[in-house]
């Protein structure tokens, strides 16, 4: 050893070697840790995870190019207090000498070889088993504890030298480790590692960016965004670091030429270049085929790719593709279903079109026919769709529309109404009109539902509907029903003859029933009602028609109320609010039901709060109940109107009053509400004129919290009896002491008194007892 590698050595250095000093050759670029530059992100959390695993024997880092596999090695051998030697492998590694060779190379750099280890490495043929890997094997366990880096390790393909490293895990020495880093996973003996618990794995989605990494990697190249545009970024490159500053290069390319980039796709040149030199330009034509044509998946199997390529053994590609690591994500344990990753999907769809743009339709169509069989239909309209074959689209979405209502993806569902849009379109496909009908009023659009209704009538369908009605007849009644255009009286008949066709089984069924038994209600038959909804609710919950079965419970609920059956209308009430809660419904004639029908429950145990609760939600939805639906519409408003009026709050109740006798005006023969709202008219009008909440201007939510002001409970208290969060409360609370001209608590409750307020500083908590606050005891 040299004076000037020793000076160098107890210096702590490490100092350059020449490959000189070796009697073999090697590359010294190979052989040395890469140097991290400052600018990089600091993986942290990775690292430390690196630095704790002390007890396992090997550890894998395995992930796309472009996740830092590398930067992530050398940051983590900056900041380990065991000794490193890193060997980047390339091909010439498969000759199991060269590789002895270069791992003997990184040693020599801590530390001389001893002479018995150099020998036996310049012994050709059968030494290299004998001799140099046991010397090898000695001198890593002499230098332990070590951790020994073997990058890019997917280049290393050969029998022998993949049976060298396995040799040197077998006599690794306790505290030491092999890393190993590539693209694919090692074929290394891991299943028994694993089993062992002496394996650590760092896969792509661990190698993933965070929002806060990815905020730092922008800012080192220049860009800056919001916090949400970042995140959305992360989300679009899925975590992937070169992505990442592929797309920053894009962006800031974008605001110097005046064009800012919004949205990141795999067809933006700096990707797409990168996908095309690190990937796309090292495959078979027919392997690049293969991903070009399943490009059309979201998700994948290997039976769903035969059926779509027309080729047997596309499990078996799909798997080697997986092996490649080639930006394919499986979905589950048992390696069955994958998806590309979004960026390079991208990608090859754009080539698809480009290259083989005729195949798109043919290739949608397979994907559909196999989904279909397989009973996915939701997937089969996707593909159908995305052939542009509407034709096909039109009676899969006639099966599935009601399913995804009542299952709340009501966004969905509009967007593949919208495809059907289109006059012609609905008259030649009128069951999908009526459908959407049926969904344009549920949403509170009148003059949509008029136009698909009124397209539908002109419509002819031919073939059969989808619950096997025998005549689109059938459901144009039913939907006719629930718009009651005309009255009470023909809302009848019309839902009594679509009950009188329909099939059993029909998911259309539960509707017409509701229907039926609400215009029995109207027409004041209320036991007849009750019994027509009571079927409706137990056909809906058989068939899942969860929001059908809310609005039959609701009804019944309410008709008990009428009849005085309290106790029963509370047990519905309940058994509403449980389903509405438990199922998470979205839809706003079930949600304003419910919260009529409870208001009514909280009101009759004089549980106030819970009540202006109810009263609240429902006046959130009503603006969504019009004349679509008027029957509803009306019935909600009095509901809430008659709560509101019990409570004082002649305001509110005269605003719904007002609405409901509009809608009322627009459509005849709804002479049960009418009178309805006639004798609420008249009970407002005798109710006092308005406090000083009114001429303060109290709003409905400061007024619901002035009363619990007035407890001992403190605002967090407040806030768990009026279920919402505490720094609402204490908003409120601040806005009530300004418009009171107050500064705390207890000067508010004696302004109150003073404006006349008393009747709203009465308040009912949690177990129902009804009580004064201190201040107004000590007030009077």
């Amino acid at each position: 050893m040299t004076s000037e590698r020793k000076s160098a050595r107890q210096r702590g250095g490490r100092p350059e070697l020449a490959a000189s000093e070796l009697p073999f050759d090697f590359l010294e670029s190979k052989i040395r840790a890469p140097v991290v530059r400052p600018e990089a992100v600091r993986r942290t959390g990775l690292v430390n995870r690196l630095r704790a695993a002390t007890t396992v024997s090997v550890t894998t880092v395995v992930a796309p190019a472009g996740y830092g596999k590398t930067t992530l090695l050398a940051q983590w051998a900056e900041r380990d207090g065991r000794r490193f030697a890193w060997v980047t492998l390339d091909a010439r590694d498969n000759d199991p000498v060269v590789l002895l060779r270069h791992i003997s190379a990184a040693l020599e750099h801590d530390e001389a070889l001893p002479q018995a280890l150099i020998g036996a490495l310049m012994t050709p043929g059968p030494s290299i088993w004998t001799a140099a890997l046991p010397r090898l094997a000695e001198e890593l366990a002499r230098r332990g504890p070590i951790v020994l880096v073997l990058d890019d390790f997917n280049v290393l393909r050969s029998r022998e030298s993949l049976e060298t490293v396995r040799a040197l895990i077998e006599d690794e020495v306790e505290g030491s480790m092999l890393v190993v880093a590539g693209r694919t996973s090692p074929r290394l003996p891991l299943a028994r590692l694993r089993a062992g618990g002496m394996l650590l794995e760092l896969v792509t989605p661990e190698l993933a960016m965070t929002k806060r990494e990815a905020q730092l990697l922008l800012r080192a190249t220049g860009v800056r965004l919001s916090d949400a545009r970042a995140a959305e970024l992360v989300e679009q490159c899925e975590g992937w670091p070169a992505a990442l500053y592929l797309a920053a290069l894009s962006i800031r390319d974008g605001r110097q030429t005046g064009r800012d980039q919004t949205r990141l796709g795999g067809d933006d040149r700096y990707l797409a270049d990168y996908f095309r030199s690190e990937y796309l330009s090292y495959l078979r034509p027919e392997g690049l085929a293969f991903l070009r044509r399943t490009s059309v998946l979201e998700r994948m199997c290997g039976p769903l790719c035969s059926a779509v390529l027309q080729e047997e053994g596309a499990g078996e590609e799909l798997e080697k593709i997986e092996r490649a690591n080639l930006f394919l994500v499986p979905l589950d344990n048992r390696r069955i279903w994958y998806r590309y990753h979004h960026l390079f999907r991208d990608l090859l769809q754009r080539e698809l079109a480009e290259h083989e743009p005729g195949l798109l339709a043919e290739l949608h169509g397979r994907a559909a026919d196999w989904f279909q069989a397989y009973g996915d239909d939701e997937s089969a309209l996707e593909h159908a769709y995305a052939g542009g074959d509407l034709e096909r689209s039109a009676p899969i979405l006639a099966r599935i529309v009601l399913l995804l209502y009542y299952s709340g993806r009501i966004t969905t569902l509009e967007r593949w109404l919208k495809r059907f849009d289109r006059p012609a379109l609905l008259e030649r496909h009128p069951e999908v009109a009526l459908l959407g009908c049926g969904i344009h009023a549920a949403r509170g659009r009148p003059k949509h539902a008029q136009r698909w209704l009124d397209a539908a009538s002109r419509g002819r369908f031919r073939g059969k509907l989808p619950d096997g009605s025998p005549s689109i007849g059938v459901w144009a009644a039913v939907l006719r029903a629930w718009l009651c255009r005309n009255g009470a009286e023909p809302m009848l008949a019309d839902a009594e003859a679509a009950v009188a066709e329909l099939p059993e089984g029909s998911n259309m069924r539960p509707s017409a029933l509701v229907a039926q038994g609400a215009a029995l209600m109207l027409l004041a038959d209320f036991e007849h009602a009750d019994a027509v909804l009571a079927a409706a609710s137990e056909l809906a919950a058989a068939q899942g028609s969860i929001e059908a079965a809310v609005i039959a419970i609701a009804e019944r609920s309410l008709i008990a109320s009428e009849l005085g059956d309290h106790k029963l209308a509370d047990e519905l009430a309940e058994e509403a609010q449980r389903l509405v809660t438990r199922n998470r419904v979205a839809g706003y004639p079930a949600r304003a039901l419910d919260s009529a029908s409870t208001a009514r429950r909280m009101i009759r145990h004089g549980r106030w709060n819970e009540a202006r609760a109810a009263l609240s939600a429902g006046q959130e939805v009503v603006p969504f109940l019009t004349v679509a639906l008027p029957w509803l519409a009306v019935q909600v408003r009095l509901e809430l109107a008659r709560g509101l009026v019990t409570l004082r709050d002649a305001d509110t109740a005269q605003q719904l009053l007002n609405e409901a006798q509009d809608l009322l005006q627009r459509v005849p023969g709804l002479d049960t509400l009418a009178a309805k709202a006639h004798e609420l008219q008249r009970e407002v009008d005798v109710m006092p004129a308005p406090t000083g909440a009114r001429r303060v201007g109290l709003t409905p939510a400061e007024l619901r919290l002035l009363p619990l002001l007035a407890t001992h409970l403190s605002f967090r208290e407040i806030a768990e009896q009026l279920y919402i969060s505490r720094n609402t409360i204490k908003t409120q609370a601040i806005s009530v002491y300004r418009k009171l001209g107050v500064s705390s608590r207890s000067a508010a409750i004696a302004e109150a008194q003073r404006l006349g307020l008393e009747d709203h500083l009465r308040v009912v908590v949690t177990d129902g007892s009804e009580v004064l606050s201190r201040f107004t005891q000590v007030g009077r």
